[in-house]
């Protein structure tokens, strides 16, 4: 049995706490430039997302590697039970209050995650296109798995092939004259994020077994989140994610997730408590909190057009206080059901 990595769960729910403030502050006061602090949260608390979710799979299924017991079936049951409910739940919430009839193939490829393979920019709910590219990488899992038992050349051919994959977006792909918002479908391409993903697992790889000093893991945590503060970049969000600054950005947020997952920390009391709620119900909170704002900036306009002012921060206080008690509530009594429903099809395997 696995040792639950608390650092990782911290790190995890404050990446969600963190994009929804994100959100909720463009959608009041409008667009951050690249050299605000939560412009860059914006755009690579998904990316931590990332690689967070290759480390942890990677920590969780390694005795399987390691045992030749890893399933594909298993393995690939559990993510559509954990991904699909939540998934369907935010497409129908927004579809509904967005009070248009969908494209029926847009509708087939959203409901059945195909959208990240085929047609990846087009989704109905703010954020969804990071769960299509998750699909994706989900299906180059077992690759990994296969690759981290064989000779250490095949990890090193993955890890060559992804750098080189990486530069071309950052190098061409993406055009640095051009608005991020005006090329979202080069960005939004699940190979354009992969590299988050497979250096998530090859961080697990290279260091599963590495004992790191806790003074030294937090050292690694701080240099990445100095590097994340301190490097250049001004005006649009697209001077973030192309050029070196694309690995700058990337190395930083690879320092972050090391540092986390090497700590070990455990916080005490009441803040290892709430810290540790936010990292479980991060899905629906990143999920949710567009959809949240949508129905409280319907009742905050209609309110104002009656003659009924209020202060900027009930603006953002009060849909956040909501997201964060709807995303315990949807994941206490909705995710948690389909969370035991994927581990009974699968008894004794990794959650």
């Amino acid at each position: 049995m696995n040792t639950r990595l608390y650092s990782l769960d911290y790190l995890r729910g404050l990446c969600a706490f963190g994009i929804m403030i994100y959100h909720y502050l463009l959608w009041v006061d409008g667009v951050f430039t690249s050299d605000q602090f939560m412009g860059r949260v914006g755009v690579y608390g998904v990316a931590i997302f990332y690689v967070l979710s290759g480390l942890t799979l990677y920590h969780v299924y390694q005795p399987a590697f390691a045992t030749r017991s890893f399933s594909q079936s298993i393995f690939f049951k559990k993510r559509i039970y954990r991904i699909f409910p939540l998934l369907w739940l935010a497409t129908f919430g927004a579809i509904i209050l967005s009070q248009k009839l969908p494209n029926v193939t847009d509708l087939i490829l959203n409901l059945t995650g195909l959208f990240g393979f085929f047609r990846w920019h087009v989704y109905f709910s703010t954020g969804v296109w990071s769960i299509g590219n998750e699909l994706v990488f989900y299906t180059l899992f077992p690759i990994i798995a296969l690759a981290s038992v064989r000779k250490p050349i095949w990890m090193a051919s993955i890890a060559l092939i992804t750098a080189a994959l990486h530069s071309y977006y950052a190098y061409v792909a993406i055009n640095p004259w051009v608005k991020l918002q005006d090329q979202w479908h080069v960005y939004v391409n699940p190979l354009n994020q992969l590299a988050f993903f497979i250096f998530g697992c090859i961080l697990g790889y290279l260091t599963k077994t590495v004992a790191v000093n806790r003074i030294v893991s937090l050292l690694i945590m701080a240099c990445g989140i100095i590097l994340f503060i301190a490097t250049p970049a001004r005006g649009n969000a697209v001077s973030l994610v192309e050029g070196n600054n694309r690995w700058i950005f990337t190395i930083a947020s690879l320092m972050l997730c090391l540092g986390a997952y090497k700590s070990s920390l455990q916080l005490p009391g009441l803040l290892h408590t709430f810290f540790k709620f936010l990292g479980e119900s991060s899905y629906s909170l990143y999920l949710l909190h567009p959809l949240v704002f949508t129905v409280w900036a319907f009742l905050f306009h209609s309110a104002e057009s009656s003659g009924i002012a209020f202060p900027r921060a009930i603006q953002l206080i009060v849909p956040m206080a909501i997201s964060i008690a709807l995303s315990y509530f949807v994941y206490r009594y909705f995710e948690q059901y389909f969370m035991r429903l994927g581990r009974h099809s699968s008894p004794g395997s990794p959650s």
